[in-house]
């Protein structure tokens, strides 16, 4: 039987998150009001946080996976990654190439180049392999995911990111590729532009040694919540390359071997 405790309290601090959302006056680490979480107890919050979004409105369009880098995972002393929920109404379709995110829903943005996956038969776990996740997937594409906290000048443990929907703030995706499925994604490198100058590099090895690794961990961590992966999802894998702050007025050009640009400018 669920402690009811741990429900009362999942429900005030998903509210904490939704005010903090709405309002863009970020909330002390979670981690230091509460005391320590586990990540059990940090995704029952996002897991309560989502169902109000959803009862007003939002619509969970796929997944995102975070903490995919070794650095990352050492940083924040754990030895796997982490997800989050991406939000129909924070999906910016890219045209011509290009899309722009509004500042004023974000807080503290920090721009990733990722890959995204495009899931055309159901997935579901324990024992998804990287293999049927490829086999699985519809096409690829070239993504762009804004992380945004709701804590505090970033001052995140694990808990304190998995609550907060796993730092999740908008994203948009390139032209899906069917041809990309096909290729060594653990080999395409990245370039990412800010302003007219390179600000970073990546490849896709950089996510878990390959990004289709990180949507069979998503396939199987979901099956502890007896979640599945549905045709139609998109799943961001996890950056390739280090995040990098957002103002208003900045322009991002995000390129991977082989696929047109996509351009992200902030208004």
């Amino acid at each position: 039987m669920a402690d009811p405790m741990v429900a009362v309290e999942s429900e005030t601090v998903a509210r904490q998150l939704e005010r903090a959302l709405t309002t863009k006056q970020p909330i002390p680490p979670l981690t230091e009001t509460l005391g320590p979480l586990t990540p059990e107890q940090a995704y029952a919050i996002q897991t309560r946080w989502t169902e109000l979004r959803i009862a007003q409105g939002e619509r969970v369009i796929g997944r995102k996976i975070g903490l995919t880098s070794r650095a990352m995972q050492e940083q924040m002393g754990v030895r796997e990654p982490d997800y989050g929920s991406l939000w129909a109404s924070r999906f910016f379709p890219a045209r011509g190439g290009r899309a722009e995110i509004p500042t004023e829903i974000l807080i503290q943005p920090r721009v990733e180049g990722e890959i995204a996956f495009l899931i055309g038969r159901r997935l579901e776990g324990p024992g998804v392999t990287l293999q049927q996740v490829l086999a699985a997937t519809e096409a690829v594409a070239l993504s762009v995911e804004i992380v945004d906290s709701r804590i505090e000048a970033w001052r995140i443990k694990l808990a304190d990111t998995i609550a907060d929907d796993a730092s999740f703030g908008a994203f948009t995706v390139g032209p899906w590729s069917r041809a990309l499925v096909h290729e060594d994604l653990r080999t395409l490198g990245m370039i990412i532009n800010k302003n007219g100058e390179v600000a970073t590099e990546g490849i896709g090895a950089a996510a878990l040694g390959h990004p289709a690794r990180c949507v069979a961990w998503l396939a199987n961590k979901l099956a502890e919540f007896g979640i599945a992966l549905e045709p139609g999802d998109i799943v961001l894998s996890g950056s390739l390359a280090r995040a990098l702050p957002a103002t208003r007025g900045d322009v991002f050009v995000v390129e991977l071997h082989g696929q047109p640009p996509l351009t992200v400018r902030f208004v």
